[in-house]
């Protein structure tokens, strides 16, 4: 599904697999627990992990491919179409019809964020103790529910409302999200399987701009206008598919009842191999989440995500006003807000093929970064080429949206065990989306008369917060590894003190 993984052989006769180890120690950026190594039999293609028989490591992935990654794309591309079609619904008369004055649509955006970014840990929590399948269908089932409620809504204080309740039934979407699949997949493999599982929010934006042409001409249908039928049949299609989803959602590697004993052994060994033991077995209590935080990394990491954020939710809320100020109509401006988000995807999954290929993470934020900080250069700068203005909006889209999934799967990936990544996780992701208000307040409603110069500028500042939070967070694991490698890696430590250090622990090496 994601292109063809190396098939694995075994090692060779006159070399010993602990030699091997013993001449390139982390070569791969592994952990190295002490586990056995089986002397025959197909084995993982670095990590010397023994596959059953009865498979290969080839199928066994592309088999954990189809039942992870659409099902939990799908689910967020739900999700991230019912919080983003409001700015859609905004083109259809909601303002007009709820009588929103000045920044009244800019607080309607932020009240979202409030109880999305409180309670993005405490849902981490949760989606470990009651299981995926049941805690992300839940979520899907009430955020469907109060899209639905959203498009009933007769004032503003009801939109309100609804967007409060909307923000804290999806709170655990995407950090749970993350969070699952991290624990499904090596380092050197995660990238293309976050990004395109990320790519259902540019997906999201372009599946939104085709249905809301087309729900849009439902007015006065029942006596409703366009923009409440948006809300109302898109969250009645997520009430639907949360249904489904209960039975097909999948738990973490260790209670798959879809896999056979041996499989699920297998998996669990390599992700071991890869990234340490996990103590899933162990609750995650208040004392994880204060060890969390006392690295240093984790709250640069937060600042990575943060600063892209700002003009990921800029775009996300107020595209379809800035493609309509080119002079398009409402249904042409739908129609137009679509090919910007179908690039974002095709280019972020360029970008998440190679940086798995080459098993490099920081060049591949950098790069798009760069490209976005080109596309809102243009915006700010020409005012009287439409065309030139809509082409950077490209830039924008596959800038901002290609580095976001490489920046979070690097960060995620780069912390060990169940505790500190579901901690680190819904940090980061929390942090980050306090971006999301100085978002909604970035493109005030007199700034189109000012050609959006206050929302490029407060974005194109942001971007460089990020670029600079990446280059700090490369240059801590860099000399983390390096400072590694020339300590003793043999401190007495017990499997179980190695384990619950995690990314911490003497052996781990990051994935730069």
């Amino acid at each position: 599904m994601f292109g063809r993984e190396k098939k694995s052989s075994s090692p060779d006769s006159s070399l010993g697999i602990e030699q091997q180890q013993q001449q390139q120690p982390y070569a791969n950026n592994y952990y190295d627990p002490d586990i056995a190594h089986p002397a025959a039999g197909e084995y993982d293609d670095d990590l010397h992990v023994q596959c059953p028989p009865h498979t290969t490591q080839r199928r066994l992935v592309a088999k954990i491919d189809f039942r992870v990654i659409p099902v939990l794309s799908i689910l967020y591309l739900l999700a991230f179409l019912d919080r983003t079609n409001i700015a859609n619904a905004s083109i259809f008369g909601l303002r007009e019809e709820l009588n929103l004055q000045n920044t009244q649509y800019n607080t309607a955006l932020t009240i979202f964020f409030i109880p999305y970014i409180v309670f993005e840990i405490p849902s981490n929590i949760l989606l470990k103790k009651l299981k995926p399948h049941v805690w992300l269908s839940a979520c899907m089932f009430a955020f469907g529910l109060v899209t639905i409620c959203q498009g009933l809504v007769q004032n503003y204080s009801g939109l309100l409302a609804t967007r409060f309740f909307l923000g804290l039934a999806e709170t655990g979407m995407f950090p749970g999200s993350f969070y699952l699949i991290g624990m499904w997949y090596k380092r050197s493999e995660a990238q293309r399987r976050y990004s395109f599982f990320f790519g259902s929010t540019s997906l999201a934006g372009a599946f939104g701009g085709l249905l809301a042409s087309a729900i849009g001409k439902m007015e006065n249908v029942r006596g409703y206008l366009g923009w409440r039928w948006i809300f109302i049949l898109e969250g009645l299609l997520t009430v639907v598919v949360a249904i489904v989803f209960f039975f097909i959602i999948p738990d973490f590697p260790e209670n798959a009842k879809w896999l056979s004993e041996d499989e699920r052994t297998y998996v669990q060994n390599r992700l071991r191999k890869d990234q340490g033991r996990s103590a899933a077995e162990r609750s995650i209590g208040v004392k994880d989440i204060i060890n969390v935080f006392k690295d240093y990394k984790v709250f640069v990491g937060g600042f990575m995500y943060f600063g892209l954020i700002v003009p990921a939710y800029g775009y996300a809320f107020f595209a379809p006003g800035i493609i309509q100020s080119y002079g398009y109509s409402p249904i042409g401006t739908q129609l137009h807000s679509v090919p910007p988000w179908a690039a974002s995807f095709t280019f972020a999954m360029i970008i998440a093929y190679f940086s798995d290929k080459l098993k490099h993470r920081f060049a591949f934020t950098i790069l798009p970064i760069c490209l976005a900080i080109a596309g809102f250069g243009i915006l700010i700068t020409v005012h009287d080429n439409t065309r030139l203005q809509y082409a950077a909006l490209f830039f924008v889209t596959m800038g901002v949206y290609s580095a976001m999934p490489v920046i979070v799967c690097w960060f995620t990936m780069n912390l060990g065990g169940h505790h500190r990544r579901a901690v680190g996780t819904a940090w980061q992701i929390g942090f980050g989306n306090i971006g999301g208000i100085i978002a909604t307040y970035s493109f005030p409603p007199n700034d189109r008369l000012n050609f959006f110069h206050t929302g490029y500028s407060i974005s194109i500042s942001f971007i460089c917060l990020s670029a600079a939070s990446c280059l700090v967070y490369a240059a801590s694991i860099f000399w983390q590894n390096r400072m590694r490698a020339k300590a003793p890696t043999d401190l007495g430590l017990t499997e179980y003190e190695k384990t619950e250090k995690g990314d911490l622990s003497p052996d781990y090496r990051y994935l730069l």
